[in-house]
């Protein structure tokens, strides 16, 4: 191929440089004319099996390994951001041609070349965000990531959080049968699972065991398929960052217990699963007026208050309760106050 290109590099060069001498007539009068000629001629067919290469198969071989890396939605959207481009010069260009030569000639070619290289390489940068776009109305859907598990494809794919793991919960919430679809773990989460559990903090250590310990379990024993994935997610270091830029592309979902990933992850339009939005959203609704029992079992922190914990974890705060501490009392609900920690009962003792 190289081979046949420098050859007709060489003719049209020879042919170049004949053309040349005969309209400037550039050795008629010199002496040694036909030498001269010869050696003009030759210089050029030098020249033409030189460059003519670089000139057509180079940039044609990198154009195409440059349009083999895109995908085909995004030479979709790159050849369209070339056609905007070149409708808009032609629009403009009407008019533009209206000038006198040489401007009518060359502005609108060099508008409609401008617009046409500017809307292609704008297409080009925002791709992401334009295939996102054309995702979220239905127009296009990008193939799954190389590795993506192909029996359960139409099944939501949940990437998990570290916290998710080391809150033990999950496993509960899986065997329940709540969580439909597949788990993902990201290889880098089960690193920093591994960093936790060999940290030299006892709590920490222990957690990060019991993470991998549970997750272990889930593997062998869970109704939901659990993949462990290995897809590298270049130039982003931070854990949170990489969770969401793989919710974003495999998954749009998260499960997490983490309050700044839920923000960041909701923020940039990826799905949330917080373990505890849904401990949270079970719990019994109690309204005031409604009648509990309770056992006071410490001090609160005003005067005279008694505070004691529901079976699921609700605090009380009895007024009046610190006299009946380590005692079952009867108390009415006087007002429920919802924080971010969880759901606090204010309630005072029940007036036989």
């Amino acid at each position: 191929m190289i081979r046949n290109i420098r050859l007709l590099g060489a003719a049209l060069g020879g042919l170049v440089g004949l053309t040349l001498a005969a309209s400037a007539r550039l050795f008629e009068q010199a002496p040694g004319a036909g030498l001269l000629l010869v050696a003009w001629v030759v210089a050029w067919v030098v020249v033409g099996f030189a460059i003519l290469p670089y000139l057509t198969v180079v940039p044609a071989g990198w154009l195409i390994r440059e349009i083999e890396q895109l995908s085909t939605a995004e030479f979709v959207t790159a050849t369209a951001g070339l056609l905007i481009g070149l409708l808009m010069g032609l629009l403009l260009g009407l008019p533009l041609a209206a000038f006198p030569d040489p401007l009518g000639t060359w502005l609108p070619l060099g508008v409609s070349l401008f617009l046409g290289l500017g809307m292609l390489g704008l297409t080009v940068a925002k791709r992401e965000d334009l295939l996102i776009a054309a995702e979220a109305i239905g127009i296009v859907r990008r193939p799954a990531p190389e590795g993506a598990s192909t029996s359960s494809a139409g099944d939501p794919h949940i990437v998990v959080d570290t916290s998710a793991i080391i809150d033990g919960r999950i496993a509960e919430i899986v065997e329940s049968g709540f969580i439909y679809g597949t788990l993902v773990v990201p290889k880098f989460v089960l690193d920093e699972l591994q960093h936790i559990a060999d940290s030299s903090d006892t709590l920490r250590r222990n957690r990060g065991r019991r993470g991998l310990e549970i997750l272990a379990k889930m593997q062998k024993d869970s109704p939901t398929p659990i993949e462990i994935i290995d897809e590298p997610v270049p130039d982003i270091p931070e854990v949170d960052a990489k969770l969401v830029a793989l919710a974003r592309v495999r998954s749009k979902a998260i499960l997490t217990n983490d309050y700044n990933l839920n923000r960041v992850a909701e923020l940039q339009g990826v799905r949330v699963l917080n373990i505890n939005s849904l401990a949270n959203a079970v719990k019994p609704a109690v309204l005031p007026g409604e009648e509990l029992r309770v056992r006071v079992i410490q001090e609160g922190k005003e005067a005279g208050q008694g505070v004691g914990f529901l079976d699921d974890g609700t605090m009380i705060v009895v007024e009046g309760g610190v006299r009946y501490i380590d005692k079952d009392l009867d108390v009415t609900v006087t007002r429920v106050l919802q924080t971010v920690a969880g759901r606090m009962i204010f309630a005072q003792p029940r007036l036989d």
